[in-house]
């Protein structure tokens, strides 16, 4: 497998991930990206900034997740809690992360986390950040098993709630 920066003939593969990522949500009764987000305009956005990122199997996408080192303004306040780092502190950010059906408990997630590891350490970040819907359970047993730690709650510009996690590095 492959971890690699998205380009834009990337595109049709990673929204086909990432669609099967919301009837995955909805199956699961989780009301996470079923209002039409993340869509082609933010993906190709987030491929612009070169944050998008893939991993590749053969001709296959089979994981998609934005690494970025932009600050996540809704992480500039956090309620029930505070983060591991100081709030001017240097952290790269995971977003949008998501596996192909048929492809998940592979490391494919791992993997990424990984890459995102290396980029923060070169960019002499202290950390990791990311967060996640309140009912996504498989997700946040998935980040306490990598080493991140629960640090409260965010809200994002559009009012959902999310709970934070932070792993130092």
């Amino acid at each position: 497998m492959n971890i690699r920066k998205a380009r834009k003939e990337d595109l049709p593969q990673v929204m086909e991930i990432i669609r099967m990522a919301q009837q995955s949500f909805r199956e699961q009764g989780i009301n996470q990206w079923q209002d039409g987000y993340p869509n082609e305009a933010i993906i190709l956005q987030d491929m612009e900034k070169k944050q998008s990122y893939v991993a590749q199997e053969k001709e296959l996408l089979v994981g998609t997740a934005v690494i970025s080192m932009e600050k996540e303004q809704s992480y500039e306040k956090i309620e029930k809690g505070t983060w591991l780092t100081e709030r001017d502190a240097d952290y790269l950010v995971i977003h949008r992360i998501a596996t192909r059906n048929g492809c998940k408990r592979k490391g494919i997630a791992g993997a990424f986390l990984e890459e995102a590891g290396r980029k923060a350490l070169e960019q002499q970040a202290g950390s990791i950040r990311i967060d996640t819907h309140p009912d996504n359970q498989i997700m946040q047993s998935w980040l306490k098993r990598h080493g991140f730690v629960y640090c409260g709650w965010i809200w994002l510009a559009s009012g959902d709630l999310r709970y934070a996690y932070e792993k130092l590095l």
